[in-house]
């Protein structure tokens, strides 16, 4: 049977990290990538010239380059539902009708935004944008991540079905002053609509005389969302060909529009946009989602990983690491390829993080001293994003930068081996100029295409999530039909807590 690359690039003899500087001191020139305002330093990976090569020749056996085309032109990569996947012609980076058609709706959701700040909606103070999945983590770390103390509008994100996440929301705001946004692409997802007619009814119950003329629809289906009672003004349509883990850049992102203001909305784009065509135009060992996607590969596929964790060192960016454990476990959780045969070996690892320096004194145990091998992703910033003293940031970076160093280093210690650290442990650096609306966006956009590339790898379809309904299905069969022909132990917890219903 002749050999597939991966087949070969298991054969490779790890390099040790501890030495790797002094037996390669080129090694900086070619494993760090500066793109736009972005640094990715992958120097402290077991990257080497013989693993990118076998990289390369299998991103070509797989035609990465090709599917990479294929999306961006509008075909149905989209494989298993035929659909395109076109969230790239939100930011102007894909075929041409489909670009026009997108301009056109931002053009819709800019008239409603300017249309708000004029009042024309009556004074707004909060927006309570409800969704989930991808209909609520984009919005939510876009906002979280950019707005600060300098929103223009208080705004909370409820996703959790749990009245308590709205309860909490609602008690923060003033109904009267408030806009609700209903964030669904095919406006039928339970637990939004759910939370969606409960604050319709405090809106009603604070005295408001036209409580649907406070809802803004975001979805894919407007007469669906016309049928719920939004008025056709008030829905703002956005593209069955875009995903919902890939949506904050269409109207499902209107929440934040309104929060940083469209101008940064529109720099966000722009800055995904500059990181569409270096994906399309760069070639793979100078392209950054592609090398980031050859790690993942190697430590998933080769090294046989199972997990990846993420320390976002910036506290702005504290809710990435929760937006990329969908997008990347999401997309590429899968046990089939395209072809739906079962894919040969592992796919997508967990994704998990935190935020440093809290994770330090968290989780970082195991990973310097634990017999587990996950490779560690470090997300920080060179500007603060604050104006206290400078300390606080030196500290902040010094601590990430420390936690590199140490996981590459290790220490021997013969005489009290608990306190020795093995070392050639593996990290990847991603340096921000500052978190800013162009960085932001192009970081989000190299994680989907990075996404994409470890998708097309492992010949997977990142675009479905088939593994999400069979829950929903029995869920929903409980609510309608009742309980009947489950396992005992389902059977049991439902007579405990509904007393058989």
């Amino acid at each position: 049977m002749t050999k597939t690359a991966l087949d070969e690039l298991r054969e490779v003899k790890q390099i040790d990290l501890r030495s790797v500087f002094t037996t390669d001191p080129d090694r900086l020139s070619r494993y760090v990538l500066t793109q736009g305002p972005i640094r990715f330093d992958w120097s402290k990976t077991h990257l080497s010239e013989t693993v990118m090569d076998g990289f390369v020749d299998l991103a070509e056996e797989r035609n990465v380059a090709g599917w990479r085309d294929a999306m961006f032109a509008g075909d149905a990569v989209n494989v298993s539902e035929g659909r395109a996947a076109e969230h790239g012609a939100e930011r102007g980076e894909g075929a041409a009708d489909s670009v026009a058609r997108a301009r056109m709706l931002h053009g819709r959701m800019r008239a409603l935004v300017d249309a708000i700040e004029a009042e024309a909606l009556g004074p707004v103070r909060h927006i309570l944008h409800i969704g989930i999945g991808g209909s609520a983590l984009g919005p939510d770390l876009l906002i979280d991540a950019l707005g600060g103390s300098g929103a223009l509008y208080d705004v909370a994100v409820v996703s959790n079905v749990d009245g308590v996440a709205l309860e909490r929301a609602m008690d923060r705001f003033d109904p009267g002053a408030t806009i609700i946004v209903v964030a669904s692409k095919t406006f039928t997802t339970t637990e939004t609509l759910l939370n969606a007619a409960s604050a319709v009814n405090w809106l009603v119950e604070g005295g408001v005389d036209d409580p649907f003329g406070r809802i803004v629809a975001l979805t894919a289906d407007p007469d669906r969302a016309m049928e719920w009672g939004v008025d056709e003004t008030r829905i703002l349509p956005f593209s069955e060909s875009v995903g919902g883990r890939y949506s904050l850049w269409s109207s499902v992102g209107f929440a934040a529009a309104l929060a940083l203001g469209w101008d940064d909305f529109e720099t966000m784009l722009e800055g995904a946009a500059a990181m569409d065509r270096h994906f399309r135009l760069a070639p793979p060992r100078a392209n950054a989602p592609m090398i980031a996607a050859f790690v993942d590969q190697y430590y998933a596929r080769v090294r046989q990983c199972q997990t990846r964790a993420v320390f976002a060192y910036d506290e702005r960016l504290r809710l990435l690491p929760a937006y990329l454990q969908q997008l990347e476990m999401e997309s590429n959780g899968k046990g089939v390829t395209r072809d739906g045969v079962p894919v040969e070996g592992p796919t997508a690892p967990i994704t998990w993080g935190g935020v440093g320096t809290d994770a330090q004194h968290a989780v970082f145990q195991l990973l310097h001293q634990g017999t587990i091998l996950s490779p560690v992703e470090f997300i920080a910033s060179v500007e603060p994003g604050h104006a206290l003293d400078p300390a606080h940031h030196r500290a902040l970076l010094t601590s990430c930068f420390a936690q590199g160093a140490a996981l590459l280093r290790g220490r021997d210690n013969a005489d009290d081996p608990a306190r020795a650290y093995p070392g050639n442990r593996p990290s990847t650096t991603i340096l921000l100029d500052d978190v800013t609306p162009e960085s932001l966006g192009a970081l989000i956009a190299f994680y989907e295409h990075r996404t994409f590339v470890n998708a097309v790898l492992m010949e997977v379809n990142p675009f479905d999530q088939f593994g999400v309904e069979l829950g929903k299905e029995i869920a929903r069969s409980i609510a309608e039909e009742g309980p009947k022909g489950f396992d005992p132990s389902t059977m049991a917890l439902i007579e405990r807590a509904f007393g058989g219903m």
